[in-house]
């Protein structure tokens, strides 16, 4: 099982959302670029929450 593989997505994501925070607290104080490159941001958190989900079961599947 290759669990460093889940991980190593999960960290991604987490510093996504991180990385994210600066253009949030932006985007709250009225600029609307900021928003944009939110909006961005968070479609690449959707993909990437969604490739660790079907890695998530496919090593649930493999263990049995």
């Amino acid at each position: 099982m290759d669990f460093n593989n889940a991980a190593g997505i999960f960290d991604k994501l987490q510093d996504l959302v991180n990385d994210t925070q600066t253009d949030m607290t932006k985007f709250t104080e009225g600029n609307s670029s900021a928003g944009t490159r939110v909006r961005k941001a968070m479609q690449a958190v959707k993909s990437l929450a969604q490739e660790l989900r079907v890695e998530v079961q496919t090593q649930k599947n493999s263990e049995f």
